[in-house]
């Protein structure tokens, strides 16, 4: 999620006209490092703190659906989070930079939140919008000239950037969907004490006639392949697209009997 904000916020940038202005949008930490070796115009969009929105924090969970319509997962509900960044501008001279500094904050008050059009991965999936706060920064966020400290550098003219942003939930897979009944398959060792090859002996005593039959009627005798699907009574056939959901008659309600007489 975090890569997909940078991305969106690159996009909202350049579109604004800095990237044909041949100035560089960079979401390197601005180390004194960092400075020495840059050389071109460049705006510098630093994130240094993320936090949990714990006030939006929901509960349930939502449903995924294929292209057919069907559930095909449940999805916890997202989290949401708060980025901080540090945005500074990087040119050969003070004036120079405020200019390109006072740039980029037209850009960004324009906005309340980042157009949908310039979200991609999860966060175009969600389709929920991803507030920008310009000129501020969280309540528990670190100061600006305790970033800079950090950071080994000057203090310098900055804007304070915050974006809220929901972490997709996990998705938990569902089952296919039921389309068919029940199947029975029948098997190798339905009575206990079947071997394969073997004719089981009657319990009632030889010669019997019975041919090893049990009690309810079943031979249990050698292995067998059948199928049997379940179905039920005055159930018509399903027409397709039903399943075995088809249909079925209903029995008329009787007739209720009066109290103290015979019924009508």
């Amino acid at each position: 999620m975090i890569h997909e904000v940078d991305e969106g916020l690159r996009r909202l940038l350049a579109g604004s006209g800095l990237e044909a202005s041949g100035i560089e949008v960079v979401f390197d930490a601005p180390t004194r490092d960092w400075a020495a070796r840059r050389s071109a115009p460049t705006v510098c969009v630093f994130l240094y703190d993320v936090r949990e929105d714990h006030t939006r924090r929901g509960s349930g969970g939502g449903e995924v659906y294929d292209a057919e319509g069907l559930v095909v997962a449940r999805r916890t509900p997202p989290r949401w989070f708060e980025l901080t960044y540090l945005v500074t501008a990087w040119a050969g001279r003070p004036q120079d930079e405020h200019r390109l500094l006072s740039e980029v904050l037209s850009c960004l008050v324009a906005h309340d939140a980042v157009p949908p059009g310039l979200l991609g991965g999860t966060l175009a999936e969600l389709g929920l919008l991803v507030p920008l706060e310009v000129g501020g920064t969280g309540a528990d966020a670190p100061a600006a000239s305790d970033v800079w400290s950090a950071l080994g550098g000057e203090l310098r003219p900055s804007i304070g950037l915050r974006v809220r942003a929901p972490l997709a939930g996990v998705a938990r897979s569902t089952a296919a969907p039921v389309t068919e009944g029940l199947v029975v398959r029948s098997g190798p060792g339905l009575r206990p004490g079947y071997a394969p090859g073997a004719r089981p002996e009657s319990t009632d005593g030889a010669g019997d006639g019975t041919g090893g039959r049990d009690d309810a009627g079943g031979s249990g005798i050698g292995p067998s392949d059948e199928q049997h699907r379940l179905r039920y009574t005055e159930l018509a056939e399903p027409a397709p697209g039903e399943g075995f959901g088809a249909p079925r008659e209903r029995r008329p309600v009787p007739a209720r009997r009066r109290r103290g007489g015979r019924q009508p």
